[in-house]
């Protein structure tokens, strides 16, 4: 069985006053939340439970899990104003075991992205859009053959496959090196690290993680009001 784990920390401050009570992934796409979305298609992608990071307003989004499809349970990261999201991460999986599938809560994308990560199979995939053109404040990832082999804002965009979009599927084969990879940063005071940045320990971990490519599916991250914007056009279209 798959857990999901959605990284909802986040204080979404580019959205404000839409997040002054909420947490950005609460914010109304039109007919669903962003939340609500991710929800309805982990469910019918064939996930059975959902771990959330929470942070800003956890109150507001257990409300809105306790409505939801799915069974779920809460890890709150009390640092969330003052750490990245790999300590979001890190406590999320302290607490599951098996294969999970990692989701940034504020990503928007259609109904055939998910069935077409959990296809790749091998030890771990990671969904990537190859076709955009790469900006260099993206999260990118470099390619080895079919497998990623660097993560990084940093990396030259003339060296990347693709960009990350925050969506990416661990094996239960794969969680021991992933887990320890993630903790041990943490614990060495790696607070200020994206969990992207320590993907590159988890390949030299022995873990290959599969290039999943989706720039031929819709998508968006939402992180201010444009990104919402686009997000809110491409909602009816995506499934």
């Amino acid at each position: 069985m798959t857990t999901a784990i959605l990284l909802a920390a986040g204080v979404g401050s580019r959205l404000r006053p839409l997040t002054d009570d909420r947490p950005k992934c609460l914010v109304s796409l039109g007919a669903e939340t962003i939340l609500g979305r991710q929800l309805r298609l982990l469910a019918a992608a064939g996930v059975r439970e959902v771990v959330v990071s929470t942070g800003w307003a956890a109150e507001a989004l257990r409300a809105a899990l306790a409505e939801g499809p799915l069974p779920w349970r809460a890890v709150h990261n009390p640092d969330f104003d003052r750490t990245q999201n790999i300590v979001s991460f890190a406590r999320a999986l302290a607490i599951t075991d098996g294969a999970v599938v990692k989701l940034d809560a504020d990503v928007v994308f259609g109904s055939a992205l998910l069935p077409r990560l959990f296809a790749a199979g091998g030890a771990a995939a990671v969904a990537v859009d190859e076709r955009q053109p790469v900006r260099d404040e993206a999260m990118k990832v470099r390619a080895r053959g079919a497998f990623a082999d660097a993560f990084g804002k940093g990396l030259a965009a003339s060296d990347a496959f693709g960009e990350s979009i925050g969506i990416e599927w661990f094996s239960t084969a794969s969680r021991p090196v992933l887990d320890r990879v993630m903790a041990g940063a943490v614990a060495a005071g790696r607070s200020d690290a994206y969990y992207e940045d320590l993907y590159g320990d988890v390949v030299a971990g022995g873990i290959a993680m599969r290039l999943v490519p989706v720039g031929d599916l819709p998508w968006t991250e939402v992180d201010d009001v444009d990104d919402l914007r686009r997000a809110k056009a491409l909602a009816p279209s995506l499934g």
